[in-house]
């Protein structure tokens, strides 16, 4: 990224530039924190993710299994979990079913895990909301979270533009945070 010595970068360009070349998790944490709130009613609609690379255990192994993003109908309508499945069609997918500890551990790469989970696609395929969101308090400011029906995770969000959000994934049991990226279809 070209900028002029002494020049601030806008929140979108940090990103950009961090994207393609990863952080640490001090510096995601510091621009996380400096970002606005976001609201429950800027998240509204369909959301296509993507990582940003801090050295998380889960940095990405989402996009490996074809993570697509994520879906806010309302409030109380919240699908956390949308992938594409072989024929590329977006399909939700029941959080449930997911071993969210296993995946930590999971190794990287693994073409048996990736056909395993292709494989189950339709068994764990679904139609009904697996969150909801509420705006709750994290690191000292009130911002939109996503609370998952049935797994040990509240998603919150920060603003980095109208159409861009950054988003920690706070896993009961993982000490460091995973940050994704979310861009408005």
């Amino acid at each position: 990224m070209d900028l002029q010595l002494g020049t601030k970068p806008s929140p979108a360009d940090w990103l950009h530039a961090h994207q393609l070349t990863g952080t640490t998790q001090r510096e995601a944490l510091e621009f996380f924190d400096s970002l606005p709130v976001a609201t429950l009613e800027s998240l509204s609609g369909r959301w296509r993710g993507g990582g940003l690379h801090t050295g998380h255990p889960l940095d990405g192994l989402l996009e490996e299994y074809g993570w697509y993003g994520k879906d806010f109908l309302t409030p109380d309508v919240v699908h956390p979990l949308l992938f594409t499945d072989k024929h590329g069609a977006v399909i939700a997918v029941n959080s449930r079913h997911l071993p969210m500890g296993a995946l930590v551990k999971a190794p990287k790469g693994s073409r048996v895990l990736r056909a395993l989970f292709s494989l189950l696609q339709p068994i764990l395929r679904t139609t009904k909301a697996q969150a909801r969101i509420r705006m709750m308090e994290y690191r000292g400011q009130v911002s939109a979270t996503m609370i998952y029906d049935y797994l040990p995770i509240h998603d919150v969000f920060r603003r980095v533009d109208a159409d861009t959000l950054l988003g920690l994934m706070d896993l009961r049991g993982v000490p460091q945070p995973f940050f994704f990226v979310l861009r408005r279809t």
